[in-house]
């Protein structure tokens, strides 16, 4: 594998394929050579004029407006699945079935039992297949990662966490997939399994959860008349409304395996906070905590401490890689990106991208979430 170029493709060309399409198309640019040549062959829409430009911007070779035609191509080796969570199955499923190595995007599937079909697809292919968990590639969070998991300041005692945006806030704001599904396929989908995957990260598997509450404070949305892209912003919308079939807002406790305590919140109607994920871990000696607004540093012991090429993935993973130089989100997706393909490739340098397995666990725990939700918030124990 390591002497031939791999092909790569996008399904999905809203917020989030672009961020797989530009991560593709720096995966090259950083950590050396080694890397087999990376084919930017094609962007997938069921919407053209979305592929079309996705493919233009970032210099892939072709649209396309079907996943089976991604499928079908033989000049592509390596897909990543970027569209609606209740497409997951469906796309993942044929991907691999043709051959394909795949990176699914969170969460791994609307169901548990969808996500255990996907996770049985992917045991039967000889083909490599990853869930994006995106945050698992930020400098600051392995730097505190590694303290914790490390034993420096001592057991975990608690870890808290809270994920606020405000894509929702505006009740006038398009009706899209994000707001349809059932109970815990709203928010607590859509970010809850970002937080819950970095709680995990740190602390280790959860083992229940508790006092679980949900929100829905929009009741209806109005109905886009053009399509939407990303969270549908600025998109002309008429008289009609639809209602919203899930939670605005999650909050929750958790037990971990560990015997740490867990709290955690999430909301997408958070006024203020367009993309506000904040934690902290506390520890027999001392603690640790990251924000977002702030991804390239955080505080340990007190004390704030700014990235550079000592902490995991800086060194040569950015073109001037120098403590205090910024990063952020963006170039989390770039690093899970060459992470994906040296795993295609046989390498061995990033850290491996999570399996579906672990996506499937994650969204036990989600669904763990969800029924303690439904009876008022009794403990539930994460199978």
């Amino acid at each position: 594998m390591p002497n031939r170029s791999l092909g790569v493709a996008v399904i999905g060309a809203g917020m989030v394929g672009r961020a797989h399409a530009n991560a593709y198309r720096q995966a090259g640019t950083v950590y050396g050579p080694g890397l087999p040549d990376i084919r930017l062959v094609a962007i997938a829409d069921t919407h053209e004029p979305f592929a079309a430009e996705t493919a233009r911007r970032f210099g892939y070779q072709r649209a396309e407006t079907s996943w089976q035609a991604v499928a079908a191509a033989d000049d592509i080796d390596v897909v990543s699945v970027a569209v609606a969570n209740a497409l997951h199955r469906e796309v993942v499923e044929g991907l691999l079935a043709a051959g394909k190595h795949v990176l699914c995007e969170k969460p791994l599937a609307p169901t548990v039992a969808d996500g255990a079909a996907m996770v049985a697809a992917a045991e039967a292919a000889d083909r490599v297949s990853a869930i994006g968990l995106t945050f698992r590639r930020s400098p600051a969070v392995n730097a505190i990662r590694d303290e914790v998991r490390g034993g420096v300041l001592g057991p975990v005692q608690h870890f808290t966490g809270r994920y606020w945006c405000d894509y929702g806030a505006d009740p006038d704001a398009p009706m899209s997939w994000r707001y349809r599904g059932g109970a815990g396929s709203g928010a607590l989908a859509d970010i809850g399994s970002h937080l819950v995957d970095l709680g995990e990260f740190c602390c280790g598997p959860v083992a229940s959860v508790a006092g679980s509450t949900f929100l829905k404070a929009v009741k209806d949305r109005p109905v886009p008349l053009g399509v939407a892209v990303g969270h549908a912003a600025g998109v002309t919308v008429g008289d009609e409304r639809e209602p919203v079939q899930n939670e605005d807002v999650a909050t929750f406790t958790a037990t971990f395996a560990g015997g740490a305590v867990g709290t955690f919140a999430v909301s997408r109607i958070a006024h203020g906070h367009a993309n506000t994920l904040t934690f902290e871990v506390a520890c027999e000696r001392g603690g640790g905590s990251f924000t977002l607004d702030r991804a390239a540093e955080f505080m340990l012991g007190g004390t704030t401490v700014l990235c550079g090429p000592s902490h995991p993935y800086l060194a040569g993973g950015l073109p001037m890689d120098f403590p205090g130089v910024g990063h952020g989100q963006n170039d989390f997706f770039v690093y899970q990106a060459r992470a994906f393909l040296e795993q295609v490739a046989g390498l061995s340098g990033l850290p491996p991208c999570p399996s579906l397995a672990e996506g499937l666990h994650n969204l036990r725990v989600l669904a763990a979430v969800a029924e303690s939700a439904a009876a008022g918030g009794i403990a539930v124990t994460v199978h």
